[in-house]
């Protein structure tokens, strides 16, 4: 059968090596995947293997935002994760390079390569290069803002349209320090990703340079049976989340490393998060909080200058990588441009402290996640304003209901109640257009883009749907939130209330989604499908296993 795909005897003698591509033209993030595979598989030729290439999902998480399909976001990684381990393992291949772009397909990528445990690597596809509109740069966060400043009136439709076909100027992920670029940069800090491929925007004349060095470094791993069992540990997993806090990167790489650590069978728990954020000061200048896009910040010197800068204050832990360098060896190579302004030293940062934290208390009891990126702000009071799903309260705020002081609350939109834990980027720019982001807080079972800022606190566990404290709330309660005392608390009385709770039933959507329900867990472990690794053998370990028998 291989013979029949033209395959002849030296291609069959050689590594048979995956190209796992994410390519869809339905997004710009991924659209230029295609033809980034053709260099990735030159290298692997060239360096003695044999390229065999297939497709997996996109579910694009800016084009779903607001919208019922913004449920299908989180579930597709885990579709994206299974369906590598299956077309991969089931044809026993020997490598993967895995050519990502939209947010999701990062964190899978990962994933993917801790179950199967065969040398990988993982190409991000790169940033979009900045919209343009008279004299100010633009990104797709000022798309949703203006959305939000639209319906306060203070643009006008005109106005509204014209951001909307400037912002995104062609292929590339969405520009800022948002989820694609924070996800990015940490599967470099977790030794998956060459130091700087992936810093490299999209349409960068040296991205095909790039592809082609993936193949080439895969081949070379295969060699030296790097995989990623050996890079992704805990030392690893604390410096990826230690690069998050220091450019103030999206609240969603806390759910993403937790999965990856996860699915790698690695202990790291959701406080790591809230000690490393209390010592790592933010340094990156970057969207949504800061002034820079990604852009910005390959030119200014990249990924491998944040590491220098955190291990010169002794911030970060030196790990292997995929090249067979150390990540401070890789690093060194980093240069500098002259009088940048985007990546500070340790001794000036932009805030003392990481940009976010992890709370407890009698609303959070197995932990949430406050997004600090954009204020300064460690403690909010006031009253609930309690809604049941995302597009209650994008109605409420477009309507003018949220006033300064208010807490909204919106629950059932967990990773099992939404189904999906859909994020909640149209409600958050929608009161940052009408400018109260720095004097509304924000709490949910649900997520958070990250193009995200203000005090937004998400990811609450146990999520309303199961019983958790957020179902027991009501309007007016008094909401506090303490970021240093790491404390989310309300002084309602929600024991006597659940005596007579009456548990809202799930939304049923069948299909993907009655199974994603039935089986995913607590944001506060990832939300991942998967039973816990110290009870479930690997991927890897069940095809050794299948061999083993077959022969």
């Amino acid at each position: 059968m291989l013979r029949a795909t033209g395959l002849d005897d030296r291609a069959l003698q050689r590594p048979m090596v995956a190209v796992v591509n994410t390519w869809s033209d339905v997004t710009p993030c991924n659209i230029h995947l295609r033809e980034l595979a053709e260099p990735v598989r030159r290298g692997i030729h060239d360096a003695g293997g044999t390229p065999v290439e297939f497709n997996t999902i996109v579910v694009t998480d800016g084009i779903t935002m607001g919208t019922p399909g913004m449920r299908a976001s989180l579930l597709s990684r885990e579709t994206i994760t299974d369906s590598i381990e299956l077309a991969v393992g089931g044809h026993s291949l020997d490598a993967m390079v895995i050519l990502v772009g939209c947010d999701k397909t990062i964190p899978a990528a990962a994933m993917a390569a801790a179950r199967l445990d065969i040398p990988t690597v993982v190409l991000y596809g790169g940033s979009i290069m900045k919209g343009r509109l008279g004299d100010r740069d633009l990104s797709i966060q000022d798309v949703f803002e203006a959305v939000g400043a639209h319906a306060a009136g203070h643009i006008d439709d005109a106005g509204l349209e014209a951001i909307e076909k400037a912002a995104c100027p062609g292929a590339g992920a969405c520009g800022g320090q948002f989820t694609a670029n924070t996800m990015a940069m940490s599967l470099t800090l977790l030794g998956l990703s060459p130091m700087g491929a992936n810093d490299v925007p999209a349409v960068h004349p040296r991205k095909p340079e790039v592809a082609y060095e993936a193949g080439r470094q895969v081949m070379a791993a295969l060699e030296s049976n790097r995989t990623p069992a050996q890079l992704i540990t805990a030392a690893a997993l604390r410096n990826a989340a230690t690069a998050v806090c220091a450019t103030a990167g999206s609240t969603n790489a806390v759910l993403h490393l937790l999965a990856i650590a996860e699915e790698a069978g690695v202990a790291f728990e959701l406080d790591e998060f809230d000690r490393i954020s209390r010592c790592t000061p933010v340094i990156a200048d970057l969207k949504p909080g800061g002034r820079y896009l990604a852009c910005d910040m390959f030119e200014a010197g990249g990924v491998g200058l944040l590491v220098r800068r955190l291990a010169a204050g002794g911030l970060l832990q030196d790990s292997p990588t995929v090249t067979g360098r150390s990540l401070l060896e890789e690093a060194e190579q980093a240069a500098e441009q002259a009088g940048q302004e985007v990546i500070r030293t340790l001794s000036n940062p932009i805030k003392p402290r990481g940009g976010f934290g992890i709370l407890y208390g009698n609303l959070a009891p197995e932990g949430c996640v406050v997004k600090l990126a954009g204020h300064g702000k460690l403690r909010f009071e006031g009253p609930a304003r309690v809604f049941d799903s995302e597009e209650e309260a994008f109605q409420a705020v477009q309507g003018g209901e949220i006033q300064a002081g208010d807490v909204v609350v919106i629950r059932y939109e967990g990773p099992r109640g939404g189904p999906g834990m859909r994020e909640m980027l149209a409600v958050t720019a929608a009161i940052a257009g009408r400018g109260l982001d720095d004097s509304v807080a924000l709490v949910t079972d649900g997520r958070f883009s990250g193009a995200t800022h203000g005090f937004m606190v998400g990811h609450v566990a146990p999520e309303a749907v199961t019983g958790g404290p957020l179902a027991l709330l009501r309007d007016g309660d008094p909401i506090s939130i303490d970021v240093e005392a790491r404390t989310i608390s309300t002084e309602a009385d929600l024991q006597a209330r659940r005596r007579s709770f009456v548990p809202r039933p799930a939304r049923s959507l069948g299909g993907a989604y009655a199974k994603y329900e039935q089986l995913v867990g607590s944001a506060s472990r990832g939300a991942v499908t998967i039973p816990r690794r110290e009870a479930a053998p690997s991927a890897a370990a069940s095809i050794n296993r299948l061999k083993e028998a077959n022969s």
